[in-house]
Order: C-alpha cells, then sequence, then structure tokens
C-alpha cells in the first residue's frame, strides 16, 4: 500500500504540474498510475482518484488565478488564445450553465483552457469557480481512472497494464479530437445551405 500512495503522490505532483503546463499528458498519468495501483491492491485506486482530482484541482486554481491576472495579454504571450471566436461561445455558455461547461471543459481534449480562459475574461467569480470546478476535478479523475482500470485488469502485468491504459487514452483522444474537428469543419458549410 506504501507503493501506491508513493505513486499517488508522485501522481498529484504530474497532474497539478500538467494542470499549469497544457503540454503534460495528466489524463494517461491518472490512467497509468490507476492501472499500476490495481495490481498492488484494489483499494489502491482510491487514494489514485483523490491525488489526480487534488493535482487537477490545485493546478486549475492556479491557471484560473493566471488568467484572472495576466489577463488577454498573459495569454496571447503564452498563446493560449488561439480562436477569439470560439472563445466568446465558450463565455456565453458559461453565463448560463457554470457547473456542466467545466465538467464537460475536463473531460474533452483540450476543452480547459478555453473555458479557463473564458470564465477568467468574463470575471466568473472565485467562490463560484473554486466550488463549480471541484467536481468537475473528481469526475475527471475518476473517467480517467476507470479506464486505467479497465486496462490493468485486462492485463496479468503491471506494466501491460499501464501500457494498454496510456493507449486506451491515446486512442480516446484522438478520436475526440478528429470528431470535434470533423465536427467544427461541417458546422460552417451546414449553416449556409
Amino acid at each position: 500500500m506504501t507503493a501506491a500512495l508513493s505513486a499517488s503522490g508522485w501522481l498529484f505532483l504530474v497532474v497539478a504540474f500538467g494542470a499549469i503546463v497544457p503540454i503534460v499528458p495528466t489524463g494517461a498519468a491518472v490512467s497509468a498510475t490507476a492501472a499500476y495501483a490495481f495490481h498492488l491492491h484494489a483499494y489502491a485506486v482510491v487514494p489514485v482518484v483523490l491525488a489526480g482530482a487534488a493535482g487537477a484541482y490545485v493546478g486549475d486554481l492556479v491557471m484560473y488565478a493566471l488568467c484572472r491576472f495576466g489577463g488577454e495579454q498573459l495569454a496571447r504571450r503564452l498563446r493560449w488564445l488561439r480562436d477569439e471566436t470560439r472563445l466568446a461561445g465558450v463565455r456565453d455558455r458559461l453565463r448560463s450553465r457554470q457547473v456542466p461547461v467545466l465538467l464537460v471543459s475536463r473531460l474533452i481534449p483540450g476543452g480547459r483552457v478555453p473555458v479557463l480562459l473564458a470564465a477568467a475574461f468574463a470575471g466568473l467569480p472565485w467562490r463560484t469557480f473554486v466550488v463549480a470546478n471541484l467536481p468537475a476535478c473528481l469526475l475527471w479523475s475518476a473517467v480517467y481512472a476507470t479506464i486505467g482500470l479497465l486496462g490493468g485488469s485486462l492485463f496479468p502485468e503491471p506494466w501491460q497494464g499501464v501500457a494498454a491504459a496510456v493507449v486506451i487514452i491515446l486512442l480516446v483522444n484522438q478520436s475526440i479530437t478528429w470528431f470535434s474537428k470533423r465536427r467544427a469543419t461541417g458546422a460552417p458549410a451546414r449553416g449556409r445551405s
């Protein structure tokens, strides 16, 4: 069990860092750690879910603070702000449904940063963000840990489960990205007819 707790501690750090530096594959880290923990003890997955959620939550708070205090100038300098039309749409959805938008943004690859930017630029109060982001981080961590459990339970060796979890995450992320791009390119064409 100490190995699982140690892995969870490292996971917290990786996910918190990855939430601030969005190039780190945090979902794959949660899935791989869950697959590894599953082979140690079935209950060892619970600290993985909690560590992943806590890391995501802390990282999101830092990102939100950067977005709130750094503003659009910082977002442009770090190349976070790419599509202002999309950002305006996200901002409108956030005003009407804060919690669902935050939940979904954590689950869609590349969806978190635009939502954090839109929330910060729209002036979403800290208290609202702090409360609304908690279930989003818990759900995100539980979903990716479940994928890791699937990979871990299919194979007898921990390294096989970890590899399977990472491959599953990559396939799911690529599929969602492909579908989103396809849908985005098809939307303008349908709108004109």
